[in-house]
């Protein structure tokens, strides 16, 4: 009993001691790479009064930590990413959308993949020194600034390449690469065996072990955040992981939990990513109060795009039912993740929180989208957006309070002028309203278009376009608007002509 009360003693001294010596919280952005809206137990699907309501796919994987984090902080039903890695983190990391920063495809390490009839001129070598990334502006405000995990920022030999060129403190297994060579310590993460060209660098120490790549990356974090808080520092850390991407390898800790015969053995692999990377949001959650900081620290857990699960096809109801699509389409199973924010332990009396509160228990039925986290991250942080810095996204403190926020924009723009398992699209999503614009530079060029209304129809059965065409053509003319102010750059078709958005004539 007295060694119970010695160590809650010494807890509540080094809580309290960090407070003292700590002006500004700290923040993490938990990034789970290929994470779908339905890759949790944890339910997002709402029903009419925002209430969530439980899919098979939720009974299928087990999240305890996520629902651990959301039932202590705030989860958004209807949260958008970019459908692919690279523009989506590069849109957290600038707050602009992949239209005005023109990263609109994921990013090949060796070699530009604009694919058959993409944009000549779109960002393939990613991030530039001179992008003011919010990590920077972190650090340059007295932040310890700490990237670990998946980057996939920029190609081979770019600026952006090196976290640390971009203005990061510390970068741990980040680089060009976009996917882990492997998941496993025998295989040297793909050092020794496995996809060498896409090794995961800087993990040496833990080659030819037992340690699976989840569990290094986040005991690399912790190392990072303890040196920050001994130094008293706040820290930013962005825990980047490599999962839940293919290659879909087993977590054999977990594999019990998945039997066979329920699903195919590679969605059986996938369910104990997924189970992995959530026993890595518990530890860092249980770090921070060892480390007496839980109070003083936001967390942000979001996918970088939709899901990815071995489930389904491109356009069906199979990897994100009920929802439609999954990584790399246009449907919302495609662009739709899971987004959750919480202060780690919450505490009404704790002046960062009272600054900044966060709802517990919550859904919000608002969007919110990947550009609003920039400005998110440096509102907490009490920091300025630097001038000059043009932003798509805005503050979500009005959200996150589980309140409506009517200045906060109700329109989405997802650009993606490449090939993929939807090619050569633009969707605009404005209220209940999906328009999705297809430029066809494969066929004839001439454009169609598809449409949902998403109040009536949120798992997109039921297409529309010719029901509605006066729809059609006011949000393809906001579509063509946006995609002209944010500078966007559009495929080319058989004769390398430019193919700009047409707004369809009145019938």
């Amino acid at each position: 009993m007295m060694k119970k009360i010695a160590i809650a003693s010494l807890t509540a001294f080094a809580s309290a001691a960090s407070m003292m010596a700590q002006d500004k919280p700290n923040i993490v952005v938990f990034l789970v790479d290929d994470m779908g809206l339905m890759d949790t137990s944890l339910p997002f699907v709402v029903d009419e009064a925002g209430n969530p309501q439980r899919q098979p796919l939720n009974d299928w994987y087990r999240t305890p930590n996520m629902e651990r984090l959301a039932s202590q902080g705030i989860r958004f039903s209807t949260f958008y990413a970019q459908s692919v890695s690279s523009p989506s983190r590069t849109s957290i990391m600038t707050g602009q959308n992949a239209a005005r920063h023109g990263t609109t495809n994921w990013i090949n390490t060796e070699s530009n993949n604009r694919t058959p009839f993409g944009p000549h001129d779109w960002n393939w070598e990613g991030l530039k020194v001179t992008d003011q990334i919010y990590p920077a502006v972190l650090s340059e405000n007295g932040y310890k600034s700490i990237h670990v995990g998946k980057a996939h920022f920029g190609c081979g030999k770019s600026e952006g390449e090196d976290p640390l060129r971009l203005g990061f403190d510390v970068n741990v297994a980040g680089s060009s690469i976009g996917e882990p060579g492997s998941y496993h310590a025998e295989n040297g993460y793909g050092r020794i065996r496995g996809t060498r060209s896409r090794a995961v660098p800087g993990l040496d120490k833990y080659h030819g072990g037992h340690t699976f790549l989840t569990d290094a990356l986040t005991l690399e974090a912790e190392a990072e955040i303890t040196k920050a808080v001994k130094a008293g520092q706040p820290f930013y850390l962005n825990l980047s992981h490599y999962a839940v991407h293919a290659p879909f390898e087993t977590d054999e800790r977990f594999i019990a939990h998945y039997p066979k015969g329920v699903k195919n053995d590679r969605a059986r692999a996938f369910a104990t990513l997924i189970e992995g990377m959530d026993k890595s949001l518990g530890d860092l959650m249980d770090k921070l109060e060892e480390l007496g900081v839980a109070e003083n620290t936001l967390i942000i857990f979001l996918g970088d795009n939709g899901g990815d699960a071995p489930l389904g096809e491109a356009g069906d109801y199979g990897s994100s039912a009920p929802f439609r699509g999954k990584k790399g389409a246009e449907y919302e199973g495609g662009m739709r993740v899971p987004f959750i924010v919480s202060w780690a332990k919450p505490d009404a009396s704790n002046p960062f929180q009272k600054a900044y509160p966060i709802a517990q228990n919550c859904i919000q039925t608002q969007m919110g989208t990947v550009m609003d986290i920039y400005p998110t991250v440096l509102s907490v942080a009490g920091v300025e957006v630097p001038k000059g810095h043009v932003l798509d996204g805005s503050d979500l403190k009005t959200l996150l309070q589980g309140k409506a926020d009517k200045k906060h924009r109700d329109d989405f723009l997802m650009h993606f002028p490449h090939e993929h398992r939807g090619s050569y699209f633009t969707v605009y999503r404005e209220g209940d309203w999906k328009l999705i614009y297809y430029y066809n530079p494969q066929t004839d060029g001439k454009p169609t278009y598809k449409l949902y209304n998403l109040a009536a129809d949120p798992f997109e059965k039921q297409e529309v376009a010719s029901l509605y065409p006066g729809k059609v053509r006011s949000l393809c003319k906001k579509m063509v608007k946006r995609l002209e102010k944010e500078g966007a750059c559009y495929p080319v078709d058989k004769a390398d002509q430019t193919l700009y958005p047409v707004v369809p004539p009145r019938r």
